[in-house]
């Protein structure tokens, strides 16, 4: 292969798959000799990719984990693929989707060349997606505006309508965008109320970021909690779970509020400031056996829900 950019973009993607690589082998794929692929592994080195050389008769090259992230080389289809997956995540709030998931649409979308633009705008346009619950849908493009806000930082612009139906405009330093599984919120700093406030995503319209950088104010609590608070009122309740199976086997919304306990199981506390009803659905949907500690209000709940199920199954 004597087209340089080419062999560096073939033997790239070669590296990028986890496994070590003999320079015998890679010289055989691209068709060139050791030397050659000797050279263009430091020209990798040269552009940031961290490619790690071992000696012996067992030993070759693999990509390791730098300081950064390096560029990833991704062909047409996976591309289209992700965009689509993170455009259907975001637009529809689905669990699990975070704000890291937005920050990797903004990125991606900025880079697709049109002809692939197109190809996931008529993905998306010929697919339904299924959300949970009552959420609203939300253009990916209004998200992906915020969440470019948020890393920026860059005070943020938006007209507001509020569940009254007044409608406004207005001007914040963006802190972080939440996803309660059925609908996105923006925490941010309202310039003009002075004060911290948090806004339905699927409110906003005609977002855009002002270019103006500010220094970002302390929250006084974390972002999820302040989304809690507001959506109950002000009530935040401690939550105490018991589960019958290892941290490892939790759904990911779970695993970083758990501990191991003797026996196998594993104990989760954490705040909510969910309904009980609504916590105790999202709980029995997880599929694992789990007991209520605390609070009283969470444990009726679940009592209520297993009678109702119950009931309707005949038993």
């Amino acid at each position: 292969m004597n087209d340089t950019p080419a062999r560096l973009l073939t033997l790239l993607s070669l590296l990028q798959t986890p496994r070590e690589w003999p320079g015998s082998e890679l010289a055989e794929r691209l068709r060139v000799s050791a030397r050659t692929i000797r050279r263009d592994i430091e020209r990798l080195r040269d552009l940031g990719y961290p490619v790690e050389a071992t000696l012996g008769a067992e030993g070759g090259y693999r990509l390791v984990a730098g300081a950064a992230m390096p560029p990833l080389l991704l062909d047409d289809e996976e591309a289209v693929a992700i965009a689509v997956g993170l455009r259907a995540g975001a637009g529809h709030a689905i669990e699990g989707v975070e704000e890291a998931s937005v920050r990797a649409l903004a990125k991606l979308e900025q880079v697709l060349p049109g002809r692939l633009r197109r190809r996931v705008g008529a993905l998306q346009s010929a697919t339904v997606a299924l959300t949970r619950g009552d959420g609203a849908s939300v253009h990916p493009r209004t998200l992906t505006t915020m969440a470019s806000a948020v890393a920026g930082p860059e005070r943020l612009r938006f007209a507001y309508r509020a569940g009254d139906g007044v409608d406004s405009r207005r001007l914040v330093e963006p802190y972080r965008l939440v996803s309660t599984g059925s609908r996105w919120y923006l925490v941010a700093y309202d310039l003009e109320r002075e004060d911290w406030r948090t806004f339905r995503v699927d409110r906003v319209s005609e977002p855009f970021a002002t270019g103006a950088r500010f220094a970002p104010r302390e929250l006084p609590m974390d972002a999820v909690a302040f989304v809690e608070r507001g959506l109950r009122g002000g009530e935040v309740y401690g939550v105490d779970l018991a589960f019958a199976v290892p941290v490892g086997e939790l759904p990911e919304w779970l695993r970083g509020k758990a501990a191991p306990e003797p026996g196998g199981g594993c104990r989760v506390r954490f705040e909510s400031g969910d309904a009980p009803e609504w916590l105790v659905a999202r709980l029995a949907l997880t599929g694992l056996e789990f007991r209520v500690l605390a609070p009283v209000a969470l444990a009726e709940s679940a009592g209520v829900l297993g009678a109702r199920l119950v009931a309707a199954a005949g038993l």
